[in-house]
């Protein structure tokens, strides 16, 4: 089992929003992603970032299926064109 993490931070609260709601949609649209939490911060404080998602994949070869699918293309295209920051971790479990 593999663990994808990812923190963003966006431009404005609108947008990470809206980020959420359309990471939430790929769950039954990419075959390989298992399970997504998405959650928004509510601290709002320096070192918050706004979007957290983690998603679950049976092995690397689910991850790169996912990383590569078109439904998750658009939304990774619309994170970067509003977000102002990203970290990452990919980990086993």
């Amino acid at each position: 089992m593999i663990k994808h993490v990812v923190c963003q931070k966006f431009k404005n609260k609108k947008e990470a929003t809206e980020a959420a709601e359309m990471l939430k949609k790929l769950v039954g649209e990419v075959p390989t992603l298992l399970r997504m939490e998405v959650g928004l911060d509510f601290m709002g404080t320096e070192r918050s970032y706004d979007l957290v998602l983690i998603a679950e994949f049976e092995d690397e070869e689910g991850l790169h299926a996912y990383d590569v699918h078109p439904a998750h293309q658009k939304v990774r295209q619309f994170i970067r064109a509003h977000r102002t920051g990203t970290v990452s971790v990919d980990y086993y479990c």
